[in-house]
């Protein structure tokens, strides 16, 4: 798929809640979702399995960097009248993403107030 295409959707679930970004995700209309949606659960299923996250603790994860550059290109040629062809790219997309946790009002007071004494 197009970075271009892909970058719409990632652009919209930046900075969102994973709850919320798998909802918007599982209902939304672009074609780029889906797949996106697929990383989304994998990098949880990450958490999970390789960092010992359990269901409260990924309820507090965020979506920090989510970003798509340009894959290679696949090309392909697309026959034409008179017996000519014209060239087609097909173009891929390599999306990275970042997960963080967000601490809670109750952990960042905490801090604050173990620093001060």
């Amino acid at each position: 798929m197009a970075p271009r295409k892909v970058r719409m959707v990632v652009d919209l679930v930046r900075g969102m809640s994973v709850e919320s970004a798998e909802r918007y995700l599982a209902f939304s209309e672009r074609k780029a979702a889906k797949p996106i949606l697929k990383l989304l659960k994998s990098v949880i299923a990450n958490a999970k399995n390789n960092f010992n996250f359990d269901e409260k603790k990924i309820k507090t994860l965020y979506i920090k960097k989510i970003f798509v550059d340009e894959g290679p290109k696949l090309k392909r040629w697309r026959p034409v009248s008179r017996g000519s062809a014209h060239p087609i790219q097909k173009k891929t997309s390599h999306v990275n993403i970042i997960l963080e946790e967000k601490l809670s009002k109750a952990r960042v007071n905490s801090k604050k107030i173990k620093k001060s004494k």
